[in-house]
């Protein structure tokens, strides 16, 4: 059983850690946070034995072998280095880093201590009904673009509103829309369609000035991929792939929850399930498959394409804020 240390204690960590609990393949020893009682809290009622204030401490600990870092955006490349340095598995909330520079860094590191291993969590590409979407697009005839759409109304806007700078909303935590929904979709084009060749973004920006919400355009030989994101607005559209006279109709970029092909006579096929329960149960199992045994061929195949995917991914986003002139301190 994988022994699972934690860095965050906020709504997504709790989800990770009962999907980890729901797989049976983790157990959940250390909690780190920037106050003792905050982990105290979190971990106890999660059955946690060790807690932590201290980094430093917490890395030295030999009581986990995998670290789940769910800290703010800017703060997840240190961490995941220190992770590397004491032998560590990571698995680290989306996105992992804010740049190129951080990954190629990391990239190093991991060759440098080849027992340490790095996944990053964007739970929507490890769901049986994106497997159902990519099976679908290898057999249509051809593809004409696509368009993903996640957009929900983060609460924390409201503070916003009200003249504070939550973490997710500034530029030193490395906020905003395309670094949190945004994520999702550009994971959806990436994994689906490859690189492209060309990125475009079109960011609206609020007072904090991050994007509270934007547009993207992905350039393909052929086609392009629209995303459109944001934590400032709610957005009920879906989002489709196109082929010729059939199309795939998804509920939303993010969830994918509901799953549609229609063909060119118009006949409708569901050709995902309605997920139940935790939405992370799906990377937790996948990740630990890895990490249980990282040496077999099928998991080694399914490790090198899930990083070269996560490093992909990271290109195109720094790309992209560049595009749109959206700058972190870390650049």
């Amino acid at each position: 059983m994988l022994k699972l240390g934690i860095i965050g204690t906020n709504w997504i960590t709790q989800q990770f850690v009962e999907a980890a609990a729901e797989t049976k393949r983790y157990e959940l020893v250390s909690v780190y946070s920037r106050t003792l009682a905050k982990a105290k809290d979190f971990g106890e009622k999660n059955g946690a034995t060790k807690f932590y204030d201290d980094l430093a401490e917490f890395f030295k600990s030999d009581t986990f072998d995998t670290v789940y870092i769910a800290s703010p955006n800017s703060l997840h490349f240190a961490q995941a280095k220190l992770a590397i340095d004491h032998g560590k598995n990571i698995i680290v909330e989306k996105p992992a880093f804010t740049n190129q520079k951080q990954m190629q860094k990391i990239q190093e590191l991991l060759t440098k201590n080849p027992s340490a291993h790095l996944l990053e969590a964007a739970r929507n590409v490890h769901t049986k009904n994106f497997n159902a979407i990519k099976k679908q697009v290898a057999a249509m005839d051809r593809i004409q673009g696509a368009s993903f759409t996640y957009m929900k109304y983060s609460s924390r806007y409201d503070q916003v509103l009200a003249g504070e700078t939550p973490n997710i909303f500034t530029l030193k935590f490395a906020g905003g829309a395309l670094q949190d929904l945004g994520v999702y979709t550009a994971y959806d084009a990436i994994a689906l369609f490859g690189m492209p060749d060309d990125v475009a973004y079109y960011p609206q920006f609020i007072s904090t000035q991050v994007d509270g919400k934007g547009t993207a355009i992905l350039r393909y030989p052929e086609f392009d991929v629209t995303l459109n994101f944001g934590k400032i607005t709610n957005s009920f559209a879906s989002s489709e792939i196109y082929g010729m006279k059939d199309t795939i109709v998804i509920d939303d970029a993010g969830e994918l929850t509901d799953v549609q092909y229609h063909d060119e006579d118009g006949k409708v096929t569901q050709i995902g399930d309605t997920p139940e329960g935790n939405p992370m149960v799906d990377e937790a199992n996948d990740f630990a498959e890895i990490l249980e045994a990282p040496e077999a061929p099928k998991n080694r195949e399914n490790y090198e394409k899930w990083l070269s995917l996560s490093i992909n991914v990271n290109k195109v986003l720094f790309n992209l804020r560049q595009s749109g002139k959206l700058e972190f301190p870390d650049d």
